[in-house]
């Protein structure tokens, strides 16, 4: 039987007393990837819930379609700030140029899942940094899967089975009392996200492990329960679900694919200092409806 000339040789190194998390050496996402290098990724996706691909000098179009080898890709509702000729491409930038941004400066100013708020949430989301700031931008994973597991006993009898509403404007005033540069959206964007609901312990629909689904940015309320026990609970669930013993932080190199699991995962951007010029290419992978 011939070789396969397109397989390649990497290696994929877990992180060291980590929770979550792998590093992908050796392998040039610019070049056809073999259908037995996608399963290795695959698994080994599912396995870390974050790979990072060093020294990816790749083009938009090569990520697109990377990302195309996991499922079809979502368009963000801002499009103002896509990619020149990719829409597929959300740029994430603080940098300003003739008086008007050029990316979402704020991604990530809360613990999220990307696009919990739609009815088919991500599955999963790459990130590719293009320019990175002498300081801060580091961006942080914590594992849902290890806070449903560690939840105190009594909590979760109190959500088992509990759907919360999740709403892309939850927060966005907010946001855009903090950032001038946050676009107004237009009524076709606010139709676009509209509530919807989810269950608040999710299952992972290839691993079948349980894992959290709530977030400080999207989740409004508990349904079912009172205003005030929805308080509660969610409260709890925040406090607990973002402990230090389920995060990883990832220090951005030049040149950095991050790509983690929505389905496993919340983030949280940490911010850099507005002089320094940050700016990095996501794509985000369709999942399916939560159960």
């Amino acid at each position: 039987m011939p070789l396969d000339s397109t397989r390649q040789d990497f290696a994929i190194h877990p992180f060291i007393g980590s929770p979550l998390g792998a590093e992908v050496l050796g392998l040039d996402l610019s070049r056809p990837l073999s259908d037995a290098d996608f399963r290795r990724l695959h698994r080994a996706h599912l396995d870390h819930h974050v790979l990072v691909f060093r020294d990816q000098q790749i083009t938009p179009a090569e990520q697109v379609a990377f990302s195309r080898r996991f499922g079809e890709l979502q368009i963000h509702v801002l499009r103002q700030f896509q990619l020149a000729g990719h829409p597929e491409v959300l740029v994430i930038s603080n940098i300003v140029e003739n008086g008007q941004p050029i990316g979402l400066g704020d991604a990530g100013h809360f613990w999220h899942s990307d696009l919990s708020y739609k009815e088919t949430p991500s599955l999963g989301s790459m990130l590719h940094a293009q320019e990175l700031p002498e300081e801060g931008g580091d961006t942080l994973f914590a594992n849902q899967h290890l806070a449903w597991d560690t939840l105190p006993a009594w909590l979760k009898r109190e959500v088992e089975g509990l759907q919360a509403e999740h709403w892309y404007l939850a927060r966005y005033e907010e946001l855009q009392q903090r950032n001038p540069w946050r676009p107004k959206l237009t009524q076709a964007q606010i139709d676009e996200v509209k509530p919807v609901r989810h269950p608040v312990v999710r299952t992972h629909p290839e691993t079948g492990r349980r894992a959290l689904f709530v977030s400080e940015h999207f989740t409004t309320r508990i349904l079912g329960v009172s205003e005030e026990h929805s308080r509660e609970l969610l409260d709890a669930l925040f406090a607990h679900s973002t402990g230090a013993e389920f995060i990883y932080r990832h220090q951005w190199r030049p040149q950095d694919m991050v790509f983690w699991d929505n389905r496993s995962l919340m983030h949280l951007a940490t911010g850099c200092p507005d002089h320094l010029r940050r700016k990095l290419y996501r794509t985000t992978i369709a999942g399916d409806v939560p159960f």
